[in-house]
């Protein structure tokens, strides 16, 4: 039986080049996988039959919107994710969805191998092989372009060598990576810390300093799950394609940053993810609202190593899933409205209301009917600092 390798398929020129290139490299027979995760762009079918027609002996394409924004985007927005505080994890979030795809697709059609179109030099790489033997140990991994040095001149060479039914266009100068939750966008001038963007390279975004009015929304959160957007019921997916538009119409998401890459060096990457920031703004807020100090306090620390470990590639990793159930517990409060002011660039929280809060009205007010105890202050604050007033004491002396 001829050897199979299952690929990771774009529809794009360096994937539909990878097809034959692997078959000559490997001699396997290749099965091209699609995953939508909201990236948009060409019709899927259309993307099987190109496969197809550049010489896949299979072709399988999965509309994965859904299960994208509600198994891998959701997560995210209960953890506020956030790598380095900025980064709402657009590319880290969909490789581990597509490498589910990749293995199921391995397993169904009886291959040893899958492939991806990374280079040597970045971090899916890493998320897609880390995830890929996570799920299935046995699975070997290989990548053309790092590991049998396919450059874009020789893929245009092969393309053109071959008649494969793609254009050959000059290659855009920028690297995009784009789904539902966010795009990225790196390389070109960018590489050049100094410079900075212009408006030709954001899609998801309109400009923050252009005047136009601004847009009132409020969000409701069960259990952290974003359900509803102004009272009308939503789901995951809904909520960040609705956030997408009326956020990005107000600029807000755009991220300029120079990140520390897995594999060590640093990058200067824009982003912009407006539902995503939307969200996780709103989220954050409400849990500021409804979630006890101490769990909160300890929360914001599990949330950092989270986003650390998605950036990573470890999705699928022991701690990753142990935190995941720490997470979920610490959501079962997170619920009510919270109102929020697009405008300028921005998302500011004007209100917020909630059955399971926190906030006592009654202890919080400085008016008439202040029920804090006052006088039990004092003594609070003898018991609390009498460690540092003896070590004082002692140091003092």
């Amino acid at each position: 039986m001829t050897e199979r390798v299952v690929l990771a398929y774009s529809g794009g020129l360096d994937t539909s080049v990878a097809i034959g290139w692997i078959a000559e490299e490997t001699g396997a027979e290749v099965i091209a996988v699609a995953v939508d995760v909201g990236q948009g762009g060409e019709d899927l079918d259309v993307i099987r039959k190109r496969a197809l027609a550049c010489g896949a002996v299979e072709a399988e394409v999965a509309d994965a919107k859904d299960e994208f924004a509600e198994e891998y985007c959701l997560p995210a927005i209960k953890a506020n994710a956030l790598y380095m505080d900025r980064y709402p994890l657009v590319s880290a979030l969909s490789r581990p969805t597509i490498v589910k795809h990749l293995v199921a697709a391995a397993q169904k059609h009886g291959a040893a191998t899958v492939a991806h179109g990374c280079t040597g030099k970045g971090n899916d790489q890493v998320r897609f092989e880390a995830g890929i033997v996570a799920l299935a140990p046995d699975l070997k991994c290989i990548a053309p372009v790092r590991d049998y040095a396919m450059t874009r001149d020789k893929a245009i060479a092969f393309c053109e060598a071959k008649g494969l039914p793609i254009a050959t266009t000059k290659k855009s100068p920028y690297s995009i990576d784009q789904n539902v939750f966010g795009r990225a966008i790196e390389t070109g001038f960018l590489e050049d810390i100094w410079n900075a963007p212009i408006e030709d390279i954001y899609e998801y975004t309109s400009n923050p300093a252009e005047p136009r009015e601004a847009d009132e929304v409020v969000i409701t959160f069960k259990e952290g799950v974003p359900v509803a957007i102004d009272g009308k019921p939503v789901t995951v997916l809904q909520a960040v394609q609705q956030l997408n538009e009326r956020a990005g119409a107000q600029g807000i998401g755009r991220i300029d940053m120079v990140e520390d890459r897995l594999v060590g060096i640093k990058s200067r990457e824009v982003y912009e993810a407006p539902g995503a920031i939307a969200l996780i703004t709103a989220h954050q807020e409400l849990e500021n609202v409804t979630v006890e100090r101490e769990l909160a306090r300890y929360k914001r620390q599990v949330e950092q190593r989270w986003g650390e470990l998605v950036y990573d590639g470890l999705w699928f990793s022991p701690l990753k899933r142990a935190l995941d159930g720490f997470i979920n517990e610490a959501n079962q409060q997170v619920n009510g409205d919270i109102r929020l002011t697009l405008h300028g660039g921005r998302a500011v929280v004007t209100g917020r209301r909630s059955e399971t809060s926190l906030y006592d009205f009654n202890l919080a007010t400085y008016d008439t009917g202040d029920s804090f105890d006052q006088a039990a202050a004092k003594g609070f604050i003898d018991i609390y600092s009498l460690s540092a007033k003896i070590a004082a004491k002692r140091d003092l002396a």
